[in-house]
Parts: structure tokens; sequence; C-alpha cells
């Protein structure tokens, strides 16, 4: 039986090494020195906690063995219940690495911020005053990324390169659904979502090839939501910014609608040049003709809002150009608000925007005690 056993276990322990064999562990070897200083704090947090967990599973284990039942050399105590040296060591230790884990996990977490610009290069190089940090624009597609150089004026799909030894600063956003966007060699996850902008610093420091992907499931798709994070030399990301130039398209307004639309495993698109403030329109989700910006919105909002009546007449069905969204959670058929282009002068606020035709009669509301708007006709409006 003893022999069996030994057998399995040689079998367990072999699998389990050649299994190991073939993970390369970039988390624990990044090429980042974001991603570096991440995998430093995890190891001294790993052990912190194991100054206990170590101590508690041997004297676990040796205590079983010391106070079996057939060891008749130990002393019997059986109204022993107190040790004040053992109640200190008991509660002192721990208390000790909570305090160290605390003040680790403080400033790990503002020194690592995701949002606080890069300080250094690395452990030997600093950051100067006259480095331009790389900006790429991050969108989320279902199922893949596009990512556009503002200082370029490209834009690529499922390919992102970057310069050794240069401050990156992403600016990620989504046009669907939640997602994740993480380069693990190059720095932690940050999240996706559409109307929304989060910020990444990172650096790479090694040249090579890296894997980035999505980490927050999001559909169908969501496996090969994948793409390639190459670090170059200097000389070499010029060489693949003309490559992109060279090989790509132009990525229009109708080009991006027809690119956002749901597709799995895309392979690697360039664009030489994509359409002015083709990324704010994404983050404001005002892409569709006519449609009204988030931050525009927000404008309005801020100075009083429109009045009940234009409000109405502000609404225009979500399909356009064959580009529809997902449906509305008031009715099937999807609305959104369309641009207030301007304000007659003298006009209060925006109470009387211009160029707005009424649209449609909107679906019925479904929820309780909503009345049910009125289209009020142009001549209507005072």
């Amino acid at each position: 039986m003893k022999t069996r056993l030994s057998a399995l276990a040689g079998i367990a322990l072999s699998t389990v090494v050649l299994t190991l064999s073939g993970c390369k562990a970039v988390v624990l070897h990044p090429a980042g020195d974001i991603a570096l200083q991440q995998r430093d704090t995890l190891l001294v947090s790993t052990g912190l906690m194991l100054l206990i967990i170590v101590p508690v599973m041997i004297l676990t284990a040796f205590f079983g063995w010391k106070y079996r039942a057939d060891n008749k050399k130990v002393e019997y105590a059986p109204d022993w219940d107190h040790s004040t040296s053992l109640e200190l060591v008991i509660w002192s230790a721990p208390l000790l690495i909570i305090i160290a884990l605390g003040a680790l996990t403080w400033l790990s977490t503002h020194l690592l911020d995701p949002y606080r610009p890069v300080s250094r290069l690395s452990k030997s190089d600093m950051i100067t005053r006259n480095m331009e940090p790389l900006t790429v624009d991050v969108v989320a597609l279902d199922w893949k990324w596009l990512f556009f150089y503002p200082q370029y004026d490209i834009a690529t799909v499922n390919e992102v390169a970057a310069p050794v030894n240069r401050p990156i600063i992403f600016h990620i956003t989504s046009a669907t659904v939640m997602n994740a966007f993480y380069i693990p060699a190059l720095a932690g996850q940050i999240y996706a979502m559409a109307g929304m902008q989060t910020r990444l610093w990172a650096v790479i420091n090694s040249a090579g090839t890296y894997k980035g992907f999505s980490s927050n499931y999001s559909g169908d798709g969501f496996s090969g939501m994948q793409f390639e994070f190459y670090g170059m030399p200097a000389k070499n990301f010029d060489a693949w910014v003309a490559k992109v130039r060279k090989n790509g398209t132009d990525l229009s307004r109708s080009a991006y609608m027809a690119l956002a639309k749901p597709s799995e495993n895309v392979a690697p698109v360039y664009y030489k040049s994509y359409m002015r403030g083709l990324y704010k329109d994404i983050l404001n989700m005002c892409v569709i003709p006519g449609k009204m910006c988030l931050d525009t919105m927000a404008g309005i909002d801020d100075q009083g809002g429109l009045d009940q009546k234009n409000a109405a007449d502000n609404l225009a069905p979500a399909a356009t150009a064959g580009y529809e969204e997902h449906p509305s959670a008031l009715g099937p058929v999807k609305t959104y608000v369309i641009n207030a282009s301007s304000v007659p002068a003298g006009a209060a606020g925006y109470e009387k925007p211009v160029s707005l035709a009424p649209t449609a009669p909107p679906h019925p509301l479904s929820g309780a005690n909503l009345p049910q708007p009125r289209i009020v006709q142009p001549a209507e409006v005072r």
C-alpha cells in the first residue's frame, strides 16, 4: 500500500513540475518598472504573511507528533490554561505583521496609483523634464482593441508598440460593455468602461513581444480579445510607425462604425490616419451623426437643462446608417438625445434650441405612474 501511495505521489509531483515548467510566470518576471514594483510588493507581502503561516504549520505538526497518545515521556498537565509569555507571542507577532502589511499597502497604493505619472524609468534611471511621454488612447470593442496614437495620427487594432525607456500614458475607455485592459509584463490591469475614461501610466524597460488581453469577461468573443504589445528601441519604433502609415488605410466615422460591430479573433489592422476627434466622440458616446455628446449634455445640465417641451422634441431613434445600439430599458426602440445646435439670441439658457424637428411619438414608458410625453410642434413653442 505504501509503495502504491509513493508511486502516486511521485506521479503527481512530476505532473506539477512539468506543468509549471511551461509557465513563464510573466507576473514574477515583468519587463516594465511598474510591474516590477508591483511584483516586489507581492513578494514582500507574501513573505510577511509566511512569517506567521510557516511557524504555525510547523508547530501544528510538531505538537501533533510530540503529544501523541503513545508518547509517555511528555508531562501530562490537564489543568494548565494560561501562559503570559505564550499570549504575548500569539498576539504581538500577528499585530506587528498586520501593521507592516498596512503600511506597505498604503504606500504601494499611492506610489503605484495607475493615475500617478511615473517618476522613474527604472531603479537606476530617472525621468528628465524634456522627456515627452507616449500617449496611447485605448478603446475596448466587441471583441478587439483599438489603439490611437494622437502624437503620430495613426491607429491600430490588436497591436500596440512603445519605445523602450519612455513613459507611456494610456487613456482607456470602452465602446460597449465593461472590459479590463491588462499587459502583465507592463503594469497591472485597469478597467475600461463606456462613457468613462481611466488612465494607466507605465514604462517598458526591455525590448520584446508581450501578450495583452482583456481580463474581464465580456461575452462570446472574450477568449479571442488578445493583442501583441511590442517593446522596441526608439529607432525600431519609428520604423514601426512608418510601416503603419505605409500599409494602413483611413479610419473614418463610417469605417469605425463598421469596425465597432462585434467580431472575433481579429487580426491586426493598421490605419495611417483617423478622423479628428474620433476618440473623444467614442468616449462621449456620440459617434453617431447628430447624437449629443455626454460632455455637451453635462454642460447643458449645468446650465439648468432643456425644458420639458424641448426635451420631448430632442429625441431620435438610435438606428442610423445601419448602426444600432443595444435595446433601451424603456422599450424595444432605443432613442438618444440629438444635438441642440444653437440658442437664439436673447434666449434664457437653453430653453429654445433651434433646428430641432419633432420626431415620431416615443415608445410608451414602462415605469409605474410615468406620463406619456406629448410631442410638441414647433408652432407651439413660445
